[in-house]
């Protein structure tokens, strides 16, 4: 007789679950994630439970949901960076077939936990673009990241040569609790990127799992991400998939690269350094809002590779350059303090450290041509420093003005930014095409990469 669970956990199995999302066209707010959440729980009180491990700094409850019971125990948590909330759909949608199909529960072998919204605050300052994830503008001008000191993802403990961290948040501190009262198999932070293509990090490696990953990602038609990778100390394990290596790593790189380890404005160490503790497989799948047609594409370009890191750091130096010399003039005379605007002082001169890091990286470099995907990369990172840091400064002066406690100085440069920002949202334009990715895909892919780390874990 067949059984109806011998597929469960098979490529197959797990390809066919990634391709049946359902569409979606919007992204939830976080009351709209509690109430999916506690709707669910309320049809299924036997199966699902709920209690609350925090609080956030603005009086938001921080839940933890339980789903079903097994001898594995997995944790999936998203909102670690505010910004980045395609997780959300992938968590209601992983909750809704665990709580609808039995089968596929007593399958897994596993207690679910789920915390649906680490950094609540943070994600209010996001959903003005909800409503609209496709409008890439809209996106652009009600973006939210918060400073390094301030993401749930950075603020764990951290202290290594020159570098030390211990300012945890409430919402780390709800964090850390989760991860050591599920002492987790396997953890799952939702991530995802603005645009390009899909790309994986792994706590270490696993090679069985990486032709299922590229699978995954093909069969819902999201491209790879085989351009730049996000930063030159990762190893990487195969095509978009990287070893996530240890905040020590990264420094060492730095040091030894002439740069800056922990300049101004740095933090703490991630949430897959805590739970390494655990024996934990951790899993990063970063998956794309925005399409980019060259993500995957491998063909030469006539550009020299070094050529376009130096045309990339030039770039971001002078983007750095603008924002923080215009933050500067205005920070006297601004009287309000959020989290826009000690983000956008911040980062700015980030822009100007990963420019200079791009400039000693092709003095390193041969004479080889770049790829279609690293040259289309290159500008994407270009982009993405002056849409977001602009943004964000842009965001926290005009609230001033509309607030009606702007000073001349501050009326002037709201103005100012609003002309810079406006000027790089159009050579951002002109640069190409980005269209949206169906929300569908990448959240299939998401759960998809769920799934299949999961059916990784050895058996107890």
């Amino acid at each position: 007789m067949h059984d109806p669970q011998a597929a469960l956990g098979t490529a197959e199995d797990i390809l066919r679950r990634a391709g049946a999302v359902p569409q979606l066209t919007s992204i939830p707010t976080v009351d709209e994630l509690n109430a999916g959440l506690e709707r669910l729980r309320s049809e299924h009180p036997d199966l699902i439970s709920s209690e609350r491990i925090g609080t956030s700094r603005l009086g938001e409850p921080i839940w933890l949901h339980h789903v079903g019971t097994g001898r594995r125990s997995a944790l999936i948590v998203g909102g670690v960076h505010p910004n980045e909330p395609i997780g959300s759909l992938t968590i209601l949608h992983l909750v809704e077939q665990l709580a609808s199909d039995e089968a596929f529960r007593a399958g897994c072998d596993t207690a679910w936990h789920i915390v649906p919204c680490a950094d609540p605050d943070g994600m209010r300052l996001n959903e003005g673009w909800f409503a609209d994830p496709s409008d890439r503008s809209l996106y652009t001008r009600e973006f939210f990241r918060p400073a390094p000191d301030e993401q749930v993802e950075w603020t764990f403990p951290f202290a290594y040569k020159d570098a030390y961290f211990d300012a945890m948040m409430p919402e780390t501190v709800a964090l850390a609790r989760a991860i050591d009262l599920t002492a987790p198999d396997l953890y799952v932070p939702l991530h995802n990127s603005e645009g390009g293509g899909a790309y994986f990090y792994l706590s270490h490696a696993v090679p069985a799992l990486y032709p299922l990953l590229h699978e995954i990602t093909t069969s819902c038609g999201v491209p790879l991400h085989t351009g730049e990778a996000e930063g030159a100390h990762f190893t990487v394990l195969a095509d978009a998939i990287y070893e996530m290596g240890t905040l020590q790593d990264a420094y060492d790189w730095s040091e030894e690269a002439g740069l800056d380890p922990y300049p101004p404005g740095s933090a703490g160490d991630a949430s897959t350094s805590y739970t390494r503790r655990y024996g934990t497989l951790s899993l990063i799948a970063e998956l794309p809002q925005f399409g980019d047609p060259a993500a995957d594409d491998a063909s030469l370009t006539e550009t020299v590779h070094r050529d376009a890191l130096r045309r990339c750091g030039e770039r971001l130096v002078e983007t750095g350059r603008i924002l923080t010399e215009l933050i500067a003039a205005v920070d006297p005379h601004v009287r309000m303090d959020t989290p826009l605007l000690r983000a956008a002082r911040v980062f700015s001169p980030m822009a100007t450290g990963a420019g200079k890091a791009d400039l000693l990286r092709a003095e390193k470099e041969d004479g080889r041509l770049a790829t279609v995907a690293e040259l289309s990369s290159l500008d994407g990172v270009v982009n993405l420093h002056r849409l977001r840091w602009g943004g964000m400064l842009r965001r926290a002066l005009t609230a001033e003005v509309a607030a009606g406690v702007a000073a001349p100085e501050v009326r002037r440069a709201a103005a100012e930014i609003q002309t810079i920002f406006d000027g790089w949202l159009a050579e951002a334009r002109a640069g190409g095409d980005t269209p949206p990715l169906p929300l569908a895909q990448v959240v299939g892919v998401q759960y998809g990469a769920i799934l299949a780390a999961h059916a990784q874990l050895e058996r107890p």
